[in-house]
């Protein structure tokens, strides 16, 4: 699957994971350590429920651990694609109605985990911009930097759903 390439002018996060509410987390694969290096986010079990946006082998969960895959790229997503994202975040609110500690994950924790966070957040009675300035205020100002995931957001995942089906 194609992902946008790296941008040498983000950053990684300095943390694997960050809470964005009581129980929702938000991270990804990699983080820049105290070293100031690379260093590969394993999740073992300190989460009910993990989404996974990008499969990397050996990151884990551990078994037993609830997991979903939906592997999407980092730019324009189809129908599927984002009726896959709306399904994430329905489960990631249904585990916090249920007092489960969800993560939901990509490479860096930033843009495919933050739509599906946004999401969820929108549906827990936020504003797209509400959520989007909680996450970016609780993970990292580069959270969402890419645009076309904030206009998603905006318009509504559901509507832009609907508009990408047509456009097929």
């Amino acid at each position: 699957m194609r992902t946008r390439r790296k941008q040498p002018d983000v950053p990684a996060p300095d943390s694997p994971w960050s809470e964005i509410e009581p129980g929702l987390w938000m991270g990804g694969h990699e983080f820049r350590g105290q070293s100031g290096r690379l260093e590969f986010a394993v999740v073992r079990d300190q989460f009910d429920l993990v989404q996974t946006l990008l499969r990397l082998p050996g990151h884990g969960p551990d078994p037993g651990v609830e997991h979903h895959v939906w592997p999407i790229p980092d730019g324009p997503l189809d129908g599927t694609q984002l009726a896959g994202v709306i399904r994430l975040a329905e489960a990631a609110c249904e585990a916090l109605d249920e007092g489960r500690r969800v993560l939901v994950r990509c490479c860096h924790g930033y843009n495919r985990s933050g739509l599906v966070v946004a999401h969820a957040l929108t549906r827990r009675s936020r504003s797209p911009e509400q959520a989007i300035r909680l996450i970016r205020s609780r993970r990292s100002p580069w959270a969402l930097h890419n645009e076309l995931f904030v206009d998603y957001l905006r318009t509504g995942l559901s509507t832009a759903r609907l508009l990408e089906e047509l456009a097929e």
